[in-house]
């Protein structure tokens, strides 16, 4: 598990911007970013240790916003041809084994691009693929519609890479009127440095970032 580190100051600095105490189940959803077998398992393109270590706080998460009457809801990064979904010829340089290995184990439909097995996904769980880092940009704004229709307020993220996808969602979710809160260690990233570069960022400018303990007393509080 990353060794989180996030400098009190950096909390003081935030707390006047995104500093959220309570949870309205109703009114609040668990994003969870690209827990892929790509990403989580072993030997996989992705795969690292730290996003297994993701999967235990996660799981917890998702239940826990199940029982007090939130959503938990997947998403998938993949890799289209399709003009309207495909990233631009640039970004992919083919030529590059591990670019090409990526790309193939991010189609949809292979074992690589599914919800890691691990994984608590439940049949009425929602899961959506998308095509940009930002889950808010899937297709035809699919999370921004979902999240407006069940009138949520509040959105919890977790999942993988910290950095890139799942700071990429909460910038683009803070931006979209969305209160936003980071599960620090339901999150991975490749390094401690890189997961805690984004928690610090997110921290100051665009979300809470508390604990999977910390969310978990908020949706299910013990007896006062």
């Amino acid at each position: 598990m990353h060794r989180a580190r996030l400098p009190e100051w950096a909390v003081a600095r935030g707390a006047g911007y995104n500093s959220f105490d309570t949870i309205l189940p109703a009114r609040s959803a668990l994003v969870v970013i690209d827990m892929q077998a790509a990403f989580v398992a072993e030997g996989e393109v992705f795969g690292n240790a730290y996003a297994r270590a993701a999967i235990e706080p996660i799981n917890r998460l998702a239940a826990a916003m199940r029982r007090a009457g939130g959503q938990a809801i997947w998403t998938r990064q993949t890799v289209s041809d399709e003009p309207h979904l495909a990233v631009p010829a640039w970004q992919y340089d083919m030529s590059d084994p591990m670019v090409a290995r990526a790309v193939e184990a991010l189609r949809a439909g292979t074992r690589s691009h599914a919800i890691h097995q691990a994984m608590e996904c439940r049949e009425d769980d929602l899961v959506l693929d998308k095509y940009r880092y930002g889950a808010m940009s899937c297709p035809a704004g699919a999370l921004e519609k979902v999240l407006r229709v069940s009138d949520v307020e509040l959105v919890v993220l977790a999942g993988t890479l910290t950095n890139v996808c799942v700071e990429s969602t909460a910038r683009e979710a803070n931006m979209r009127g969305w209160k936003v809160i980071v599960v620090a260690d339901a999150c991975a990233a490749v390094s401690d440095e890189e997961h805690n570069a984004a928690l610090l960022n997110l921290r100051l400018n665009f979300a809470d970032v508390k604990t999977t303990d910390e969310v978990l007393e908020m949706l299910e509080p013990g007896p006062s």
